[in-house]
């Protein structure tokens, strides 16, 4: 944190140096945010993919529980019918 407080101790000196700083915000916004927001499609596809990858595994690991339990019980009142 002191690398953060280093940069901004300048900051806000006066009402002039943060009104340009705002200006220069409004200003670079529009420009600097789709630019990130390009930069970090990739990798948020990437955790999709992970997440659909995850999820889709679970399913299969829930329904073949199922089974099992399923064969289980049509055992157990097997016997209980015997």
């Amino acid at each position: 944190m002191a690398l953060w407080g280093d940069m901004v101790e300048g900051l806000g000196g006066s009402l002039v140096s943060n009104l340009l700083i705002g200006a220069a915000v409004v200003v670079l916004a529009p420009i600097v945010v789709p630019a990130v927001l390009v930069a970090m499609r990739p990798v948020a596809k990437t955790l999709v993919k992970g997440g659909v990858l995850v999820y889709d595994k679970g399913r299969a690991m829930v329904a073949e529980a199922g089974e099992q339990v399923s064969d289980l019980v049509a055992e157990a009142r097997a016997e209980i019918a015997a």
